[in-house]
């Protein structure tokens, strides 16, 4: 192999680690995957074992640098993504004390609601209250109680003892570079979602005392911060041993799955905006501005560009919704099903929905199966199917479990277009979704949007990380990243499918608003 420059990208994702090499110019080399688990508990739980990670990271690390014939010294640098929001609490010697918090974790609900509850109230706000925080933070704790302050929140109030021993709350993506170089810090995107730090001036990101003390948080239990391309130090010997790299090999601080997923799209100019569809989904642009939508979740937050803030929003379930389609409904483990499931039914998603009308025969799919946070912030949604008739099949199932995420995101879409002051099209897609041709074709015409499927759209993540690496060693710049993504396949709208799909948004949106009600009430 020619000798170049390569890093060690790990993407660390709800369901596992993918570790690729990628050279500095976004040259994919080859990857693997190690999956992960999750547990859910009453009451909004999801956790996972942040030593399960490790070991997911280690093997899938070793795998890859192992059967590669890049040699070890032509890798320059790790730098991992990893979940927005995932907490990780550790102590003096820096082992975990507990499980991690994920972002689906939303226990801390009440914690937060008693902080920011109050008269006059505005989307459940007390509005002296997150007037606190909106000028400063851009935003403020989420409702729902799955941000990081959520999960500090939690640990104090329901795991007193564990808070006590805590020397650090960690993201996922600061403490697995704690693992890899012994050293502690944080980025300042990968801080946001704590509500603790002052973003006015991008230049100038540090944590805001005022709001330290308001929330109750020890300052001392927060991790320094930098910048995204900081070098944070050099691999442990013992942990570049066991991965096969050498132990000269850099740490980048790197960014959060958000902002690597927004660089490795390519969408980094303003305005320019991408669709990421994973387990959750996310429509995002980068803007040249600080602003909030408290009514929709939507706010401005730090990028790992200089000087850029991002369009941040997320839905909570999108490729998600599939496994759950699998796993639950059409290949459930009972005594009527007479065969073992297919060993990957994804592969068959094209040929199953394709064999369906846009539309799916006029059948919707709801996909809340875990509550929602934009453009709603609302843990109580739940999912379903609606309109079913004795005609309705497996296949119209499917494609409507696509189309149902394709009204979803266009529900946010809209949003974010008010939000940026203009339509974003075309947008470069990214995430696992946007390996199904069929589902690319079915977001541009549901969207009304040109969509550009990104080359090798499942590494948008470690793509980002390793050109945030490579920024940070100095190989380019962010302006050249642009030019270094490659565009698979432009999709354009079918207008034969407007009519269809403008009305199946409108009744999706009209079940929203007639059983959100009912919602509540099922699932106080």
């Amino acid at each position: 192999m020619p000798h170049k420059k390569y890093i060690l990208a790990i993407d660390h994702g709800t369901s596992g680690i993918k570790a690729a090499l990628v050279s500095v110019s976004g040259e994919l080399v080859d990857y693997t995957y190690e999956k992960t688990s999750i547990r859910f508990l009453p009451n909004g739980g999801a956790e996972q074992d942040p030593e399960e990670w490790w070991t997911a990271l280690i093997n899938a690390s070793s795998r890859l640098v192992g059967n590669n014939p890049v040699h070890a010294a032509d890798i320059a640098a790790v730098s991992v993504s990893s979940t927005f929001s995932t907490t990780v609490v550790v102590g003096e010697n820096g082992t975990h004390l507990m499980n991690a918090l994920t972002w689906m974790d939303s226990r801390g609900a009440p914690h937060v609601q008693k902080i920011m509850g109050g008269f006059p109230s505005i989307e459940g706000y007390g509005l002296f209250k997150i007037l606190r925080f909106l000028p400063k933070t851009g935003g403020g704790p989420t409702l729902s109680g799955k941000d990081d302050i959520a999960h500090v929140l939690l640990v104090k109030n329901q795991y007193p003892d564990i808070y006590r021993k805590t020397r650090f709350f960690l993201s996922s993506k600061d403490y697995l570079n704690f693992r890899l170089t012994g050293k502690i810090a944080a980025s300042f995107d990968s801080m946001q979602l704590f509500w603790l730090s002052d973003i006015r001036d991008v230049e100038n990101i540090h944590y805001d005392l005022k709001l330290i003390e308001y929330l109750g948080i020890d300052p001392e239990k927060l991790p320094p911060m930098k910048r995204s391309t900081d070098i944070l130090g050099s691999v442990q010997k013992e942990v570049a041993h066991r991965i096969g790299l050498s132990p000269d090999t850099k740490v980048a601080l790197s960014s959060p799955d958000h902002q690597t997923a927004c660089i490795g799209s390519g969408a980094i100019c303003d305005f320019a905006g991408h669709l990421y569809i994973g387990t959750s989904s996310w429509v995002q642009a980068v803007v040249p501005f600080k602003k909030t939508d408290v009514f929709h979740s939507i706010a401005s937050f730090p990028t790992a560009i200089p000087g850029k803030y991002q369009s941040v929003n997320e839905q909570d379930m999108a490729a998600g919704c599939l496994p759950f389609l699998f796993d639950n409904l059409l290949f459930h483990d009972n005594p009527l099903r007479t065969a073992p499931p297919l060993e990957n039914p994804y592969q068959f998603l094209d040929d199953i929905a394709g064999s369906v009308p846009p539309g799916s025969n006029r059948l919707l799919f709801l996909p809340w199966l875990n509550g929602e946070r934009t453009p709603v912030d609302d843990t109580r949604l739940r999912g379903g199917f609606l309109n079913m008739s004795k005609t309705t099949n497996q296949n119209d199932m499917v494609r409507a479990v696509l189309e149902g995420v394709a009204y979803n995101t266009k529900w946010s879409l809209n949003h974010v277009e008010r939000f940026v002051g203009r339509p974003l099209d075309p947008l470069n897609f990214i995430g696992g979704g946007a390996e199904s041709s069929l589902w690319c074709q079915i977001f541009a015409d549901v969207l009304n949007r040109k969509i550009r499927q990104v080359e090798h759209p499942r590494q948008a993540n470690a793509r980002g990380a390793a050109f945030i690496a490579a920024v940070g060693l100095g190989d380019i710049t962010f302006d050249d990243v642009p030019n270094l993504i490659r565009i698979r396949q432009t999709f354009s709208p079918d207008p034969a499918n407007r009519k269809i799909y403008d009305e199946l948004f409108e009744v999706f949106l009209q079940i929203y608003r007639r059983n959100k009600k009912i919602f509540k009430r099922l699932n106080a």
